[in-house]
């Protein structure tokens, strides 16, 4: 027997995610004007990060109205994938925008390409960071408080942006006072190339763990465990499996109860231990409790393996 926990999560996903994305667009042309007319590779290339966010703002709001679709035929699971798959896709977007930036950083150190960057360049990168660490802390937030792993991932995107521009800030000002080192600009692009590949990595890693269908860590299932060895007529349990779909958390067990017990009693102990994972606050939406009879005479020969309460 299924339970299903309905819920639906998308406004608020939208709403936060537009919040960021009028932020993102204005820091990308901002940084990009101060960054050109100010002579700085980094702040440009630092744009550049931002843009990127700008897209996979889009991307989350475009997915959010697909992964909250009931189960459909084709889709008896729900879309919750939909998901996983569009937070795989901001990772790989974020590391090609790392890549595409790292290289042309080092094409200009190898070129011996010099830059001399205006002080408005150190105020505009100083301002990002306040904005971006802002936008990172609301959207966490937000995506702890519904669990939504689209939103978490877009979080961390905007913290790599906050990142990506401290170096941009260091660069610029080694170069204003010491215009001696010609290479800081360019070096400080290269140093936000390899924050935005971490960043990817952070990002993209749990989606590709979903998709091979990663359970929950063992904290989590040894909590589901004693809150269905909790139930007063639960005498053990066995075969506690789970998965993740996207944020969603699916879970199966077989529970084991008195072979005496009636077959509406033991449909009414399944249905109890169904909710109690449900209502876990670990975002199980899919519970399937399977009744085993007690045998004593089987379990004394070993042949019931469970976990006793």
């Amino acid at each position: 027997m299924t339970r299903v926990r309905k819920k639906d999560d998308s406004a608020e996903v939208r709403k936060v995610t537009w919040v960021g994305l009028g932020w993102n667009a204005a820091l990308s042309v901002a940084k990009f004007v101060v960054g050109v007319f100010g002579n700085s590779q980094a702040l440009v290339a630092d744009a550049v990060h931002s843009a990127s966010d700008f897209v996979t703002d889009v991307a989350v709001i475009v997915g959010s109205h697909f992964w909250n679709s009931p189960p459909d035929a084709e889709h008896p699971y729900g879309h919750r994938r939909f998901e996983t798959v569009i937070t795989i896709g901001i990772g790989l977007a974020v590391a090609a925008v790392g890549v595409g930036i790292g290289y042309n950083a080092i094409l200009a150190l190898l070129s011996g390409e010099a830059s001399h960057p205006e002080m408005s360049v150190a105020i505009m990168a100083l301002a990002s960071i306040l904005v971006k660490e802002i936008l990172f802390r609301y959207t966490r937030n937000a995506g702890r408080k519904i669990r939504s792993q689209a939103l978490e991932a877009n979080a961390w995107h905007h913290r790599s942006d906050s990142f990506s521009s401290i170096p941009v800030l260091v660069a610029v000002v080694f170069a204003i006072l010491l215009p001696q080192l010609w290479f800081a600009d360019s070096v400080g692009a290269l140093v936000v190339a390899f924050f935005i590949l971490h960043s990817a990595i952070e990002i993209a890693a749990p989606g590709l763990r979903q998709l091979v269908d990663r359970g929950a860590n063992p904290e989590v299932l040894l909590k589901l465990k004693d809150l269905a060895l909790s139930h007063p007529k639960v005498i053990s349990l066995h075969g506690l499996r789970s998965r993740y779909v996207g944020s969603d958390l699916h879970v199966d067990v077989h529970i084991v109860v008195d072979d005496q017990m009636t077959l509406k009693d033991a449909h009414d102990v399944a249905e109890e231990v169904e909710q109690l994972l449900i209502d876990s606050n670990e975002n199980v939406v899919d519970a399937l409790v399977h009744i085993d009879p007690y045998n004593a005479n089987r379990a004394a020969q070993g042949e019931i393996k469970t976990i006793e309460k």
